[in-house]
């Protein structure tokens, strides 16, 4: 009995590895300050193109922080919820940062640089959801 429960000790910490890695950084949810009053988001798009497509959430103690991104035909769709009494900063992928649209027009956040292959953003409070030439 004593074996069994060692073992699936370490399967339940095989689950929480995988689940922080996506958290993390394949959906980009990262701790900027404590309680995560603010954080950072920054999606990280499969490079070899299987997976299309991730999204999940991380319940702060200000509220629920929501990261989602999708690739598809060339352009990566990307949607994030900041809560109230909250600020971010956005590290979005794309090749060309003049062609980033938020819900199709104008962007919601303020653009602070590019650099890196990611157009730079501070969000306040909201839902946002940024179309973006994904990266060559």
């Amino acid at each position: 009995m004593c074996c069994n429960n060692i073992i699936n000790s370490f399967n339940h910490y095989s689950f929480v590895a995988v689940w922080q890695w996506m958290l993390a950084y394949s959906l980009g949810i990262q701790r900027d300050e404590p309680w995560f009053q603010k954080f950072i988001l920054q999606p990280e798009p499969d490079p070899t193109g299987r997976m299309s497509w991730a999204e999940g959430h991380y319940d702060s103690m200000y509220g629920r922080i929501r990261s989602s991104w999708k690739v598809e035909g060339g352009v990566l769709t990307y949607r994030a919820t900041v809560p109230a009494n909250t600020s971010a900063t956005l590290y979005l992928p794309t090749s060309k940062p003049e062609s980033v649209k938020e819900r199709g027009g104008m962007i919601g956040g303020r653009f602070v640089k590019y650099a890196m292959g990611r157009a730079v953003y501070t969000l306040g409070p909201g839902d946002y959801e940024f179309t973006a030439p994904s990266r060559d």
